[in-house]
């Protein structure tokens, strides 16, 4: 099945309606792409922080942004305003290739705001089960662990979990009035706050898995997968942090 399976003549056309008021088989389309175009975003991340890492970027980066603390604030404000326009080519109705496009940068805007972090992890290890594991394979695996047990949970209660849309976004929304304040200021959130954005990443994914039937259309597919790789992307960002807050440099 392609593009063309979204004809306005087609079975599974259900454009200006939500996935969930679409026919069983359009539905189950959807979930299979939407799930597989997930799976080809972690993928891409990977192999774009592995890239950037041979190259040196992530030393690069480092001594960048160690120059001034208002260097990370106008990575994050590049990296809002390019979350915001690759969401919006994502969501396009127009083009299949600028939805693609929308995907690829927001997987490339999270390398790169990864690249120092992984770069600086990647010299760590944590005991675990009384093993050394290296910090980013544990944390990976660890956030694949949780994001599927939330994934099997949404689907086997088939509980809506709407609700928990505006107490997410007011999380959000004083979380990052908290980043933008520790690094002006100077001041570390400490573990804690990493716990918090945890559960408030879990949320997003209980939220998202949820909706992804009620916000998008069955050509959306792409939309709905940038929205769940961005809530696991938040969960490995704050599990790495932990991990690393518990570490052993080599």
């Amino acid at each position: 099945m392609n593009q063309a399976d979204f004809r306005a003549d087609s079975p599974y056309a259900t454009f200006g309606s939500a996935v969930i008021t679409a026919p069983e088989e359009a539905r189950r389309v959807f979930i299979r792409k939407t799930y597989t175009h997930l799976a080809a975003a972690v993928y891409a991340f990977v192999a774009l922080e592995w890239l950037m890492i041979s190259m040196g970027l992530d030393v690069r980066m480092m001594q960048m942004l160690g120059g001034s603390q208002w260097s990370w604030l106008l990575v994050m404000g590049a990296f809002i305003a390019v979350s915001y326009i690759a969401d919006s080519w994502a969501r396009s109705t127009t083009s299949l290739g600028m939805q693609y496009a929308g995907l690829f940068l927001y997987v490339l805007a999270q390398a790169v705001i990864f690249l120092p972090m992984i770069g600086l992890a990647k010299s760590m290890t944590i005991n675990l089960a009384g093993q050394e594991w290296q910090i980013v394979p544990a944390a990976g695996l660890t956030t694949a662990i949780m994001f599927a047990g939330l994934t099997a949970y949404a689907f086997l209660s088939k509980q809506d979990f709407s609700f928990m849309g505006g107490f997410l976004s007011i999380t959000m929304w004083g979380s990052l009035a908290l980043i933008v304040a520790s690094i002006a200021f100077g001041f570390n959130l400490g573990v804690w706050f990493s716990v918090l954005m945890i559960v408030a990443a879990c949320g997003y994914i209980l939220y998202y898995t949820s909706n992804i039937m009620r916000e998008y259309r069955t050509d959306q597919y792409v939309a709905a997968a940038l929205a769940l790789f961005a809530s696991v992307a938040l969960l490995f960002w704050y599990v790495l942090r932990i991990f690393m807050a518990f570490s052993n440099r080599n």
